[in-house]
């Protein structure tokens, strides 16, 4: 059993939400304590789960208090269906990520970037429905790095792009060594950092990047330039740094459990 407490710092949502739950009949405590307490046992926490998931959707309250209370709910069904639709959200974000780094690359003049690229990930069928969302949820990083990069004297954006073009430049001339050799790893460290000249990237777009500056025509054809392994050689080696980042991360997430 999990107190309101427990549950609300397992969910990652106030203790408050929970007790809304509570009074509108989305997620009532599986148990009350003679002294009031609220306590939620494994299938209550499952609900929650789905509770989040439909959230996820943008549905309302109501609405999924309707499907939870539909007699023929069953979770492995609906589990199967909320994967099959994140699968197809993942991809599309993934496009539009793909577009926003090209976009800044294009921006800062590591690359040119064609303007038909420039709204790739938005179908025209689509268009109105992406429109909202995409701004939503990347609109901000891209005005926030255009911003970034315009509060930089010429001088300044000069001395970054040269420090990219060393960093990539390094890292082929250390090929030899592998791409998970320290000095590989460092360099790539440094390219690390050098991302934060344009905006904060998460572990999830490192490992984008790197899977893009082999896959995307547009990253293959500078990184091909510099030599023609790097391409594929960037993606092996940021995979194994972004790997032992998210190592890091658990080992940090665990000893925090643990405490």
């Amino acid at each position: 059993m999990y107190t309101v407490k427990q549950l609300s710092d397992l969910a990652g949502i106030t203790v408050r939400t929970l007790h809304y739950y509570d009074e509108i009949g989305l997620l009532k405590p599986s148990e009350v304590g003679a002294n009031g307490y609220r306590y939620y046992n494994t299938e209550a926490l499952f609900r929650l789960q789905q509770v989040l998931f439909y959230r996820e959707m943008d549905l309302d309250l109501e609405q999924i208090k309707r499907i939870l209370d539909d007699p023929g709910f069953d979770l492995i069904s609906a589990l199967r269906q909320h994967r099959r639709m994140l699968e197809t959200r993942v991809e599309r974000l993934k496009t539009l990520m793909s577009t926003i780094d090209t976009t800044i690359m294009h921006l800062v003049g590591e690359i040119h970037m064609s303007k038909k690229k420039i709204f790739n990930g938005f179908s025209a069928e689509k268009q109105k429905q992406y429109e909202e969302e995409a701004v939503n949820l990347w609109g901000e990083a891209v005005r926030e790095s255009h911003k970034l990069w315009n509060s930089y004297t010429d001088q300044e954006k000069e001395a970054i792009v040269q420090e990219g073009g060393d960093i990539y430049n390094e890292i082929a001339a250390n090929m030899a060594k592998g791409p998970t050799s320290p000095e590989i790893q460092a360099l790539l460290a440094r390219w690390h950092q050098h991302l934060r000249n344009f905006y904060e990237p998460s572990i999830e777009v490192l490992g984008g990047l790197g899977n893009m500056y082999h896959d995307h025509p547009d990253f293959n054809d500078t990184f091909t330039a510099i030599h023609p392994d790097l391409p594929a050689f960037l993606k092996q080696a940021i995979a194994a740094y972004v790997d032992e980042l998210e190592t890091r991360w658990l080992e940090q997430e665990l000893g925090i459990l643990r405490e």
